[in-house]
């Protein structure tokens, strides 16, 4: 892997290229979102995003893992992608759900490490499970990060894994403070999801603070929002 920014550019570990998130708040934790996309801006290839990805993609994707407290993930994800337990210690995995279709009796729940983060009124069974309520008819995601600390005392640093739909309603909700993103050097075609589907007309802006390639053309990029700038006009 080369590094191109910062500047000047030398070879990288994915180790040395993430050593941790890109900020802190105090007001919440951090919230990061790590996703692979092709060229052309799919997400998915027939329907999953193993077909776009690589060896140092998902690379980045564990050693980000690694450095999350909590990763929050959409339902429908954690079930397509077969979510169990995480490896690292302590950390915990939110499935986002409005509708309450969630098995709590999977692996992910029953180890401990699962919680359901959904709105005031879903009902399902969550006998033995955590459960963050936030929100009438929608999740309310801004106060789901807040009330995170319930379920994951001192977390600082969350990572959301999709799908593209709670990426939207993450984007909506004007939540995230850093994009982890590959681009997978393919062209696919077709009709697959966005990074970002479901969103309305956003205007957050963000930095580029790192950028790496690799011998296979995929592009490791980190970006981080710059709260408070006005796009340009064009």
């Amino acid at each position: 892997m080369h590094r191109i920014l910062p500047s000047p550019s030398e070879t990288s570990t994915i180790e040395q290229a993430y050593t941790g998130p890109l900020g802190t708040r105090e007001d919440r934790p951090w919230v990061g979102l790590c996703m692979v996309a092709s060229l052309d801006g799919s997400t998915v290839v027939d329907g999953a995003s193993a077909g776009l990805s690589s060896e140092n993609d998902s690379g980045v994707l564990l050693r980000l893992r690694a450095l999350a407290d909590v990763l929050v993930v959409g339902a429908g994800t954690a079930r397509g992608e077969g979510y169990g337990p995480p490896s690292k210690p302590g950390q915990r995995i939110g499935v986002v759900t409005r509708s309450g279709s969630v098995d709590t009796s999977s692996e992910l729940f029953t180890s401990g490490a699962g919680f359901v983060i959904t709105t005031s009124t879903t009902t399902f069974d969550e006998r033995g499970v955590d459960v963050v309520r936030a929100g009438g008819d929608e999740v309310d995601l801004a106060a789901a990060m807040v009330l995170l600390d319930d379920v994951a005392p001192g977390a600082r640093y969350v990572q959301v894994e999709g799908g593209p739909s709670l990426n939207g309603a993450f984007a909506d909700a004007d939540l995230f403070d850093e994009l982890n993103l590959t681009t997978s050097p393919a062209l696919v075609g077709g009709d697959g999801p966005r990074l970002v589907s479901g969103a309305g007309d956003l205007s957050a802006v963000f930095e580029l603070v790192q950028m790496i390639v690799d011998d296979e053309a995929f592009v490791f990029s980190r970006w981080r929002r710059r709260r408070g700038v006005a796009p340009a006009s064009p």
